[in-house]
């Protein structure tokens, strides 16, 4: 079903070059970016949208922010590969709701659609824009008072307006079953360099009653031209990776069971080269790290795992692929590293490995426009704090009148290029 668009305003936010930017920017205006924070506590939830400007990544918020995001609890939120639309999971309903971008950064709310089974977890994108994936605490069926596995929904992405169609069929089930509770999935980047017939999506399962898994599965892909560039898309339904295998435990629930991974898995990471997965451990403040080898199979680092701050939720890779962050919730702080880009080993960043944020930081979004400014959403202070990212060492320092003000219980975050500025035209 459709929702009505909000805030229908069409002027949008340009600032004459002659005004000051001169030659160091690539754009007719200020504005680099746009963050988009989720957040939870009123019904529906809300968006807050920003502003970031160029020269400083001070945030703006832009004009109709906050809006409802048209549904309950939203827990995540994720921008399709082209930047002009936006998808904001919904736990407590159960939905997806598709936001239009416009020019000037703001949302305009298009459709509502139903996951199968209930409490939506985390969202992926494929690279090439043609299929969302979102993970479920629960296949058709369970209930809280009558628990069971979860499940990933596929929804194909129009590529003529971004619309999600019908889920892709797994047999005679509308979803793929995964293990317990199910807490954060991820593809493999699109390598033009070495294209590929399959590319892999990888979930965390944290489980209950046994060890949690990292889940691996197959994405074919076919070629296509146009123009003189070969496009590999996705074209439908996964498989378990040859790292993993189905089985059918205690009452006929299919699961797929995967790599053992530490105690408390909470988030994962791919590197935009492809070689490496990184998953943060809430329990034992520890990230693990693995290679990505032929088939899927994913391979621990000798020198895994690494050290964090207390409570990881979060994990992200700057657009270069040089530094990983990890979100620390309950010490306040985001870690930085440098990532060796053979090995994918881990060591601290020499400009600052440990930043304070502010209470409760969720999330983690870089913009990708210059790949300079990182924000994270506080929830525990309905705030945003930004920081500059040094490219030479990964170090991040504070963005001029950071934290900014949010609306409450922020919950995730992402960044979205200014179509007028080119996507990682990445300073040194």
């Amino acid at each position: 079903m459709k929702f009505d668009t909000i805030g229908r305003v069409t002027k949008a936010l340009i600032v004459s070059l002659a005004l000051g930017l001169g030659a160091t920017a690539c754009s007719r205006d200020f504005t680099l970016a746009y963050l988009y924070v989720t957040t939870a506590k009123s019904n529906p939830g809300l968006i807050n949208a920003y502003n970031i400007d160029y020269q400083s990544g001070a945030l703006l918020p832009i004009a109709d922010s906050p809006i409802p995001s048209g549904g309950k609890n939203p827990v995540a939120v994720i921008a399709a590969p082209n930047g002009k639309y936006l998808y904001v999971i919904h736990r407590d309903d159960s939905s997806v709701v598709e936001f239009a971008i416009g020019t000037d950064g703001k949302l305009y709310a298009q459709h509502t659609y139903n996951v199968q089974g209930t409490f939506p977890t985390a969202a992926a994108i494929d690279p090439t824009g043609n299929f969302l994936y979102v993970t479920s605490l629960y296949q058709p069926g369970y209930t809280t008072a009558n628990p069971g596995p979860g499940n990933i929904t596929i929804f194909p992405i129009s590529q003529t307006d971004n619309t999600l169609g019908t889920p892709v069929a797994n047999g005679s089930l509308a979803y793929f079953p995964i293990g317990y509770n199910p807490v954060s999935i991820a593809q493999s980047p699109v390598l033009t360099s070495t294209p590929s017939s399959q590319r892999y999506l990888y979930v965390i399962d944290q489980e209950t009653a046994a060890s949690p898994t990292i889940l691996g599965f197959v994405v074919p892909v076919k070629s296509a031209t146009s123009g003189t560039t070969t496009v590999y898309a996705p074209t439908g339904p996964i498989t378990p990776t040859s790292a993993t295998s189905i089985v059918t435990p205690t009452g006929g629930k299919t699961v797929a069971t995967g790599t053992n991974v530490g105690v408390t898995p909470s988030a994962l990471a791919i590197s935009p080269v492809g070689s490496f997965l990184y998953v943060t451990d809430q329990a034992q403040n520890e990230i693990f790290a693995y290679t990505l080898g032929a088939g899927g199979l994913i391979t621990p680092l000798p020198s895994s795992p690494f050290s964090t701050g207390l409570y990881p939720v979060n994990i992200t890779i700057d657009p270069r692929g040089e530094y990983l962050y990890t979100a620390n919730y309950s010490a306040n702080t985001v870690s930085a590293y440098a990532i060796n880009t053979a090995t994918g080993a881990l060591s601290a960043s020499s400009g600052s490995a440990t930043t304070t944020v502010g209470p409760g930081p969720t999330c983690i979004a870089i913009e990708s426009a210059r790949g300079i400014y990182l924000y994270t959403s506080n929830a525990l202070d309905n705030t945003v704090t930004g920081e500059q990212l040094d490219p030479h060492n990964g170090g991040l320092k504070a963005i001029q009148n950071s934290p900014f003000t949010a609306s409450g219980l922020p919950t995730c975050t992402v960044a979205v290029a200014n179509g007028s500025h080119p996507t990682q035209a990445l300073d040194n």
